[in-house]
């Protein structure tokens, strides 16, 4: 009687585990392919937007990205916005609506190098965190140096100084990070 027992319930775990071999795992949060990075920086006081973009359509290798920089006016103050695409698949895929969705698992850092230029968080997430989408930007004295955007996944918005833009604690995967040069005259 025993071994009849074991008859009925060894096809009943045979079938379980050739169902659960049929099915694809599932990819959780798998990386998205960044093209585009458009910056576009417009005065607060009125004027003409001005706009920085870094193109990479074939991706890393093959043909060299395409990168717009512009000036910016001394002294003036800037509402950002950045927009992140993948313009290698058609329709475009709009990155930015994700990255908004997994607010909380992402932050933008604005990093400046040899140029007086500062910015500050203009969003936030559910949590009260930085995202950095929308940004506000200070040009100061004219100079050139660069400005650095990266774009962190999972990054510890709670370490020292991250709430403040600064990513050496930020930890985290990046995403993408491009460097502009910015001029300031």
């Amino acid at each position: 009687m025993k071994s009849s027992r074991y008859f009925y319930i060894l096809p009943f775990f045979l079938l379980l585990l050739l169902s659960a071999c049929d099915k694809d795992p599932e990819v959780p949060n798998e990386e998205e392919l960044i093209t585009t990075l458009i910056y576009t920086l417009t005065p607060t006081s009125g004027g003409d937007p001005v706009v920085f973009s870094f193109r990479d359509i074939d991706g890393d290798g093959g043909q060299a990205p395409v990168v717009v920089t512009g000036n910016l006016a001394a002294n003036t103050m800037y509402n950002g916005v950045i927009q992140l695409r993948n313009e290698s698949v058609s329709p475009v895929d709009d990155i930015t609506i994700e990255v908004e969705e997994e607010a909380e698992e992402h932050q933008f850092f604005y990093i400046f190098s040899d140029v007086n230029a500062t910015s500050a968080y203009a969003d936030v997430d559910a949590e009260n965190n930085p995202i950095g989408i929308r940004t506000s930007l200070t040009a100061g004295d004219p100079g050139e140096g660069l400005m650095t955007i990266l774009l962190r996944h999972l990054p510890d918005k709670f370490a020292d100084g991250v709430r403040e833009g600064d990513v050496s604690n930020a930890g985290g995967e990046t995403d993408i990070e491009v460097s502009f040069t910015l001029t300031i005259e």
